[in-house]
């Protein structure tokens, strides 16, 4: 029996030892399989980040195409915009300019009929100027002031020259030939006068 026993025994041994191994291989296998799944994983995380890098960097620059062409845009709505106004401008500046003629002749009317008897004549002549003088003003027009200013070359234009006696009339506007007008701060029309010397 104990010759049994002892068979018995190193077999139960073997099973153990041929067990412990089959863990361990078992163990070592799962090692391997993780260390594995690790390295495909840490790829994926690696291509994942150079992915996310690529994009990242598309999107800024889709993003800086996008404010590129949003100013572009801007740039070309203001300039439009400003072209529009200068147009227009003009167009008013010169329909302004093509009226002064009127006002010179309504001008030169009333300086005639100063002397005239005929109050109907002189009222109308006035009320006919002032009426457009008002609407050409509320279009932005203004008088250029000479008649006794100092003589200034941005806003008059000398069309003669007399000699005064008085040192302070010297270099100022003596008469005005033309009245001058400007039209949103820049002269639509030299005033023509005659400078003191």
């Amino acid at each position: 029996m104990s010759n049994k026993n002892e068979h018995v025994l190193p077999q139960k041994e073997g099973k153990a030892e041929e067990q412990k191994l089959g863990k361990e291989e078992k163990k070592g296998q799962k090692k391997e399989k993780d260390s594995k799944e690790l390295t495909a994983l840490k790829e994926q995380v690696e291509e994942l980040q150079r992915k996310n890098a690529e994009l990242t960097e598309k999107v800024g620059a889709e993003k800086n195409d996008y404010l590129r062409l949003m100013a572009e845009f801007e740039t070309f709505r203001r300039r439009t915009s400003e072209e529009r106004l200068a147009l227009v401008g003009t167009a008013a500046a010169e329909t302004i300019k093509g009226l002064l003629p009127v006002l010179d002749d309504c001008e030169r009317a009333i300086e005639m009929l100063k002397d005239s008897s005929d109050e109907a004549a002189k009222t109308g002549t006035s009320l006919i100027y002032g009426k457009l003088l008002g609407y050409l003003k509320t279009k932005g027009l203004e008088v250029i002031e000479a008649r006794g200013a100092k003589f200034d070359t941005d806003f008059h234009e000398a069309v003669a020259q007399v000699p005064v006696e008085e040192e302070a009339r010297k270099g100022m506007v003596y008469d005005v030939v033309e009245t001058g007008y400007m039209l949103g701060g820049k002269v639509l029309r030299y005033a023509k006068v005659v400078v003191g010397i």
